[in-house]
């Protein structure tokens, strides 16, 4: 089912599957948001939980006993129940099973809530542990934003702008995109810009830890811009398929990284994982505006 948040600015909707958007169209008819085309990528905007990225081999262990779970976890694919639902928020909830026991050894409610108002969009998370141990996870945002926004410019003019002068670090990843523990230098344009071109994602993600974190999405003299707020999270991913001339660049909050090249990984040893104790919740959230 597809759920429709609506104001005199934008129109957001959402599909119940993955809890993710389907289309952020402008009232002027411009379509913000990446239409996954499955030349390129078919997704538009993942919903990252209860891991981010890969696992070695896609396993990871948890008291002993080893578990396998999906690339960025099972709530991409899960069906989540929406409620609380109106032109301008809807709350969807994704609550533990036989089926996510199975993958992941903890009872949890997850919900996810997209509030719009005016041109930002809002998404805050809100995990609840049901367990009676620590529970282990991770969460984060996998929009796609459709670059070049408008007709007649390329994606070359487009850059990130970071709004203050900064010097993060680029996380290292091996080739078959895992940890490498080698994070470098991540120099920007007047310490603030990164100019986009296909190239910088030839070898997948670039990750980018202490930077800050508010960031534009802009081309000189265009009509239409997009700007996030993410200081809810440590990392910052920015991607589009390698190696392709893809129309679009995904703007990723992350909280946490994948697994280590060749280790399988115990969840209560990977130490960039977020933690919440027994019968706990937490909330991270993340906004866009779109101008």
């Amino acid at each position: 089912m597809i759920h429709t948040l609506q104001n005199h600015l934008l129109t957001v909707t959402v599909s119940d599957r993955g809890a993710e958007l389907q289309s952020i169209r402008h009232a002027d008819g411009t379509e913000f948001l990446w239409q996954g085309d499955p030349a390129y990528w078919p997704d538009r905007a993942l919903v990252l939980f209860p891991y981010i990225a890969r696992m070695t081999n896609g396993m990871y262990t948890y008291q002993g006993k080893t578990y396998r779970m999906p690339i960025h976890g099972f709530a991409p694919k899960a069906a989540f129940t929406a409620e609380q639902a109106n032109e301008h928020a809807v709350v969807f909830r994704l609550e533990s099973s036989d089926e996510t026991l199975a993958m992941y050894p903890f009872r949890f409610c997850f919900t996810l809530c997209y509030r719009l108002s005016g041109d930002t969009l809002t998404a805050e998370y809100r995990v609840e542990n049901r367990s009676d141990e620590t529970m282990y996870f991770a969460v984060g945002g996998h929009p796609g934003i459709n670059v070049p926004m408008e007709p007649g410019r390329r994606f070359e003019e487009y850059s990130i702008r970071f709004a203050a002068p900064c010097h993060p670090k680029r996380v290292g990843f091996t080739p078959a995109c895992f940890l490498s523990g080698e994070d470098t230098a991540f120099t920007l344009d007047s310490g603030c810009e990164l100019p986009l071109r296909h190239t910088l994602f030839d070898d997948d993600a670039i990750v980018l830890r202490d930077m800050t974190p508010d960031i534009t999405l802009s081309a000189p003299g265009a009509k239409h811009a997009v700007r996030m707020r993410f200081s809810d999270f440590s990392y910052l991913g920015l991607w589009h398929w390698p190696k392709t001339d893809a129309p679009y660049v995904c703007l990723e909050p992350w909280s946490s990284l994948p697994s280590r090249q060749d280790v399988i990984e115990d969840l209560t040893q990977q130490k960039n994982l977020l933690q919440l104790q027994p019968h706990a919740h937490c909330v991270k959230a993340f906004a866009i505006q779109f101008v």
